[in-house]
């Protein structure tokens, strides 16, 4: 690949920074419309179908009818479709790449069935840092907080996305270097297979209670297992949650006429959404990444549904977090490991802490994250 070009994309600049943190604090009024409004059957399943996740308290009526909620719930992270900005849909500094890398999640209500779910978001902190990915990246963090029809709130989050220059990050960055220049992976039937396994023995609690008491801190979650990344997986998940910038014909044109710096040119000379990154090799290679990769939600939710499965109908997930260490790229496999740190009680709950990390084929940390679960207490 040609790393010789001349700068092809904007970079961020003081003006734009200054521009931008006049924005804190400020609400951000509804710049594009959600892909969920309600959380029907129907795109509840697409959602939970998307990452992989086939428990039947999301997925199936009867069943959900039968369990202790009465009724079709939503998996946690549903609410990623629900709203763009949690999602990364960022304002500020035009044509400069943002690539979505972390949340920290609070849930107070489960997301039932038919709910209209409205949301509110605000820009909260802009962070500098200095990376190998790209050099100079600005950390932009978002509150957004999620109501139900009735006006409670279910849900609140902050999470953040890394704003990148791309020419830096293809032609500097030394994060992926040897990646880069490494032959694409090509596994036996026998690693696959193995890894297959796993989605065997994969353990869906479902309505056998996990009492509180019968947890041991240290004792280890089933290893789940993800993958192998396809495009066609990453496109899967954004039949579910929806993407950030996937339009069609007039649509795509009505976005990028209102917005020019979402419209970057394809090889046909055509303006056409960044969002391809995750579909699309070469423009994947341009932006610095080691290829087409996953979505970032997605991966915040793979770490939510090993917890679900975990806790059974009869739990709660409370919190979770999510921090992004790599892209996962097409071909790469993922084994989410989750261990018990703490168990405790607090204002009349019973709770236990979960720390998670997710590595690759290669043991190349992918993601660091955990959560905290409501179980029951045996009587």
């Amino acid at each position: 690949m040609d790393t010789t070009t001349q700068q092809r994309f904007p970079k961020i600049t003081d003006e734009g920074l200054e521009d931008l943190r006049r924005r804190i604090g400020v609400t951000v009024g509804q710049t594009v419309e959600p892909w969920c409004h309600e959380a029907t059957r129907d795109n509840i399943r697409h959602y939970a179908h998307g990452i992989g996740d086939d428990n039947p308290l999301w997925c199936d009526p009867d069943y959900a009818a039968g369990s202790a909620l009465g009724g079709i719930i939503a998996p946690p992270s549903f609410l990623f479709a629900t709203n763009r900005i949690i999602s990364g849909y960022v304002g500020g500094l035009p044509g400069v790449h943002a690539m979505w890398s972390g949340a920290d999640w609070n849930w107070h209500k489960h997301v039932r069935r038919n709910d209209e779910i409205s949301s509110e978001a605000r820009l909260k902190d802009l962070i500098e840092h200095q990376t190998r990915f790209a050099g100079r990246a600005i950390q932009q963090v978002y509150n957004v907080r999620f109501y139900n029809q009735s006006g409670d709130l279910v849900a609140d989050a902050d999470s953040w996305c890394f704003r990148t220059e791309r020419d830096h990050a293809r032609e500097q960055g030394t994060k992926y270097t040897a990646l880069r220049d490494r032959a694409p992976r090509r596994y036996t039937d026998e690693e696959l297979q193995a890894a297959y396994q796993l989605y065997a023995q994969e353990e869906v609690r479902g309505g056998t209670p996990r009492y509180w008491d019968d947890v041991q801190e240290g004792e280890a979650l089933p290893v789940m297992f993800k993958g192998p990344m396809t495009v066609t997986g990453f496109i899967a998940y954004a039949q579910g949650w929806g993407g950030l910038y996937i339009r069609a014909n007039k649509l795509a044109w009505r976005l990028i006429d209102v917005h020019p710096g979402v419209g970057i040119k394809n090889k046909f000379g055509i303006p056409d959404c960044p969002e391809r990154v995750h579909w699309e090799e070469e423009f994947a290679l341009e932006v610095g990444a080691p290829g087409a990769y996953d979505y970032g939600p997605e991966r915040c939710s793979w770490l939510t549904h090993q917890l679900t499965n975990w806790m059974g109908d009869a739990g709660f997930l409370r919190r979770a977090s999510c921090k992004i260490r790599r892209h996962n790229p097409a071909g790469d496999m993922l084994f989410i490991h989750g261990k018990v740190k703490r168990k405790y009680t607090e204002e009349g709950r019973n709770l236990v802490e979960i720390e998670q990390e997710a590595r690759n084929q290669d043991d190349e940390l992918s993601v660091l994250g955990g959560g905290v679960v409501e179980l029951p207490k045996r009587a």
